[in-house]
């Protein structure tokens, strides 16, 4: 290995075009120049990458998947307001574990809550 004789400064601005021209980094290796060289993101109004990228059957499933999730978190926030318990909280302490300690110790943590 050959030892470079000058030495060089990167600036934040270099670093941050050259990391909105390349593709090959890992979101991790990306985050990582970014911090290291003080270079902010590219835009706060740039909408995020797709997790999918070209795949259409993937990004069918994601899709199928996020209105599942809506459709619970509203289901869930109705029930918030109507006052209730949400369901999985009430399937949670309708079950007897079997043990008495157990479900002892369980509803003391429940209290400290």
């Amino acid at each position: 290995m050959e030892r470079k004789a000058g030495s060089t400064t990167v600036t934040a601005k270099e670093v941050k075009a050259a990391l909105e021209k390349t593709r090959t980094l890992t979101s991790e290796e990306e985050k990582v120049l970014r911090m290291r060289h003080g270079a902010g993101a590219p835009s706060t109004t740039a909408p995020l990458p797709r997790a999918a990228g070209n795949n259409e059957e993937l990004a069918d499933e994601l899709l199928v998947i996020e209105m599942q999730l809506m459709k619970a978190m509203r289901a869930r926030m109705a029930q918030a307001k109507a006052g209730g318990k949400p369901q999985a909280a009430a399937a949670r302490t309708s079950k007897p574990s079997g043990n008495a300690a157990k479900d002892k110790i369980v509803r003391a943590l429940r209290k400290k809550k």
